[in-house]
């Protein structure tokens, strides 16, 4: 038995990650799927990159894990190269499915192509509260391509805004880079994911290539595929995760 936490993208929260976990849970794993800071419909939009790397580890340290497979997808790709820094000994290998791992300095808008950068700040800028509401056309066309539109009604309905100022905030990411040979390491890779546009703003091998030799696992399916078809992500974070 091993003992995966899923870290959740932006807009998401950790009740999301239920259909791939129950798949994981019945295969005789353990799974936790915290909400991480600043997310959720009641999430306090306030909340910084730290607050939110802090609530996972938080959630891991206070739970007693060890030995865990850390998963994190999209935005949760920065939240878990963070954890990692932080308590590495808990740490058995990462996960990153098509998730962000900036290079050292960067933040994640610095990673996004230049038409996201200008449309998130333009939303911001015009929120109440400095968040990002992501677009209806964006999550059909982009995200959840592979679903009928009912289902991308109905997931879209989950979803809330997102704070602005953590896709901003720089991560110097120096500790995660020095020592990130010494944990296990593979990056799931939807081929029909376009949430980045395929090409010089894609999620491989831009950034799958930064985890230095990572076991490199691919799946048909969109960005949402943790919706569209959760048995074979859970099937493809089982061979991820495997020893």
């Amino acid at each position: 038995m091993a003992t995966y936490v899923l870290v959740h993208g932006s807009w998401h929260d950790g009740s999301m990650w239920e259909p791939v976990a129950a798949e994981l849970r019945n295969a005789g794993h353990e799974v936790f799927t915290p909400t991480v800071a600043g997310h959720g419909k009641d999430g306090d939009k306030s909340a910084t990159h730290a607050d939110a790397v802090a609530s996972i580890v938080d959630a891991i340290v206070g739970a007693g894990l060890s030995e865990i497979i850390l998963l994190g997808h999209s935005y949760g790709g920065t939240v878990i190269a963070r954890v990692y820094e932080e308590i590495p000994a808990r740490i058995r290998r990462l996960i990153f499915w098509n998730a962000f791992v900036p290079e050292a300095g960067n933040s994640l808008m610095d990673e996004a192509p230049p038409h996201y950068r200008d449309l998130f700040a333009h939303l911001a800028e015009t929120s109440p509260d400095r968040t990002v509401s992501l677009p209806f056309s964006i999550w059909r066309e982009n995200f959840i391509q592979d679903a009928t539109l009912e289902l991308a009604e109905s997931t879209f309905d989950l979803l809330s805004s997102e704070p602005f100022d953590p896709m901003l905030e720089k991560l110097p990411l120096d500790r995660f880079y020095a020592t990130l040979s010494q944990v296990g390491r593979s990056f799931i890779n939807g081929t029909e994911d376009t949430a980045l546009p395929p090409g010089e703003w894609g999620w491989h091998p831009r950034m799958s290539g930064r985890l230095m030799g990572a076991r490199l696992v691919q799946l048909p399916g969109s960005h949402e595929v943790m919706l569209t078809n959760p048995v074979l992500l859970a099937q493809k974070i089982l061979e991820a995760g495997r020893d």
